[in-house]
């Protein structure tokens, strides 16, 4: 439960869809779970933007541009006993392409509109990681706020 350094990634799509992914059944928490399209910690001495990159490829199988939009301090319960306890970057890309997923982070992936996460995240919170379930909140916020 240490606070400590963490990036999520939210790619759209020129339809304003985000591509989500179904973490893989073997990992080590919240397996099983949708969440955004990527999401891991910076290595010793990586730029936080450098890793999301890294992790973008390792996980989906592609790169694009990305921009941090903002930033911020969250704390939430997990499977397995585990607290994660992070101070959260949150980058957002544009891609149209299918990504080429690694099986051993991810078992499915899929476009959802914006609202439709929304409602399905309201509906069935269960089927959601902790974190994706915060920062898609903090998103959405942003979002109406900018419209």
């Amino acid at each position: 439960g240490l606070l400590h350094r963490a990036f999520s990634v939210f790619i759209l799509n020129d339809n304003n869809q985000l591509m989500l992914q179904r973490r893989a059944l073997e990992k080590y928490h919240s397996g099983g779970l949708w969440t955004n399209t990527c999401c891991s910690h910076p290595r010793k001495g990586e730029a936080v933007e450098e890793a999301a990159h890294r992790r973008l490829q390792e996980e989906m199988g592609f790169d694009c541009p990305v921009n941090k939009a903002f930033d911020f301090i969250y704390r939430a319960e997990l499977d397995q006993g585990l607290t994660e306890h992070e101070f959260d970057h949150l980058f957002i890309g544009r891609y149209n392409g299918e990504p080429n997923i690694n099986p051993a982070e991810v078992v499915e992936w899929k476009w959802m509109g914006i609202e439709e996460v929304k409602t399905d995240m309201n509906q069935h919170p269960e089927n959601y990681t902790a974190w994706f379930k915060i920062i898609f909140d903090r998103f959405y916020q942003n979002l109406m706020a900018q419209s």
